[in-house]
């Protein structure tokens, strides 16, 4: 497992990694910002968040007591500030940690018109699934921020 120093999850808490829109919800616990990977740099699924404990841990199992409170109070606060701002009809919340060793929630937004097979974690193939480059995730974090 990498350590602090070479984590993107670390790197990113620690300005050392971009964060498009800036974090939403920041505290000394628990940081939440829009997702952002290499893949979709020019197009991302517009809403994706993910809300990261702070500390460098792998899993579920390592949050302790104050960690798993706070982690489950801020998805809430996400997930309504996403049915708020984008009017979404779902929120899913998907731990996917294959690549990034760093416990990592997506809190995504199902939009209004998604067809049901694009339901899910196909939520990201929707042909017209709504994207938006650097400057509508930052308007759309902006009224997250606002909301929260």
């Amino acid at each position: 497992m990498p350590d602090q120093d070479s984590c993107f999850v670390c790197r990113k808490h620690n300005g050392l990694e971009f964060v498009p829109g800036g974090a939403i919800y920041e505290d000394g616990l628990i940081f939440s910002g829009h997702s952002w990977s290499a893949e979709d740099q020019k197009t991302p699924y517009l809403g994706g968040f993910i809300v990261e404990p702070k500390r460098h841990i792998p899993t579920w199992a390592e949050l302790n007591d104050e960690e798993a409170e706070r982690i489950g109070i801020v998805i809430r606060d996400v997930s309504r500030a996403l049915k708020a701002t984008v009017d979404a009809e779902h929120i899913y919340v998907f731990v996917l940690g294959h690549h990034v060793p760093h416990l990592h929630v997506w809190v995504v937004p199902r939009y209004p018109g998604t067809p049901r097979e694009y339901w899910g974690l196909e939520v990201f193939e929707w042909p017209d699934r709504p994207t938006g480059g650097q400057k509508e995730v930052e308007v759309l974090c902006e009224k997250m921020r606002s909301f929260l």
